[in-house]
């Protein structure tokens, strides 16, 4: 699995830029990836906010995960320009028969695959060594583009979680 992933980002978008990191409940399939992303583009093209078009970014990254990011630079992303953007998540979800929505559950790099696993069982996943403190996470809860690109795939005891489980501080 080839986790790199930053150089795919637009170049010309702020750092500030805020992002949307959808994680689905499956794989897409790659036909249901050429599916999705023409949608996504074309939400990207049509996307407003306040009349005015919003520079965004849209794609499917490790055919697992959907990114939405606006660069607010030009033109300040809104409640109802973000309403939109659900109400597109939401479609998708219905059409491909998948979760979108689901923050309980968390998804690691296991075995050189994207392996999904439920909150509640992620201390049970630990003693168990199905993950480790070094396992790779997917921190979906970054909301800009450099916290993307630095923040995004991390190692599990760099991580929120890492409060969670009591692991040891990371000491730099």
């Amino acid at each position: 699995m080839n986790l790199a992933y930053t150089h795919l980002l637009p170049a010309d978008f702020a750092p500030s830029s805020r992002v949307w990191i959808y994680q689905c409940s499956r794989p897409f399939t790659l036909s249901e990836v050429l599916q999705v992303e023409d949608m996504l583009n074309n939400f990207s093209q049509q996307w407003h906010a306040h009349g005015a078009g919003v520079k965004s970014f849209a794609t499917v990254f490790f055919g697992q995960f959907i990114i939405l990011m606006a660069d607010e630079t030009h033109t300040e992303v809104s409640g109802c320009s973000t309403d939109s953007s659900v109400r597109m998540i939401k479609e998708i979800e219905k059409q491909f028969e998948v979760t979108l929505f689901d923050r309980q559950t968390l998804a690691f790099v296991v075995k050189d695959k994207t392996q999904l696993l439920p909150l509640s069982q992620l201390a049970y996943a630990m003693q168990n060594n199905f993950i480790t403190a070094d396992t790779l996470y997917f921190n979906n809860t970054v909301q800009t583009k450099k916290e993307l690109e630095s923040n995004w795939l991390i190692s599990l005891k760099d991580s929120w979680l890492a409060r969670k489980l009591a692991l040891p501080p990371v000491i730099s």
